[in-house]
């Protein structure tokens, strides 16, 4: 018998300008084969948080991101959580 485990959603929002300020950046510029996992892996060593890239910077999927866009990754990953569930 299979079981499906449901998860409650998170309550998030973007953080504001002052949140921001106080979380450490680093930018990237995305370019033609670029995936969020892949910077998740290359920053935070976990694949998982591809999702918080995405979220810091306002785009729902990498589909929405153009070539040349400029992102914002937060190098504290237990601070962007933070001020992403805030």
């Amino acid at each position: 018998m299979k079981v499906v485990e449901q998860y409650a959603t998170p309550k998030m929002y973007h953080p504001t300008v002052k949140e921001r300020s106080k979380i450490k950046t680093t930018q990237h510029v995305w370019k033609y084969g670029d995936r969020l996992y892949n910077l998740a892996f290359k920053f935070y060593g976990d694949q998982r948080f591809w999702w918080v890239i995405a979220w810091y910077n306002g785009y729902p999927t990498e589909a929405h991101i153009r070539k040349g866009a400029l992102l914002y990754i937060p190098l504290n990953i237990a601070k962007a959580l933070k001020v992403l569930r805030a």
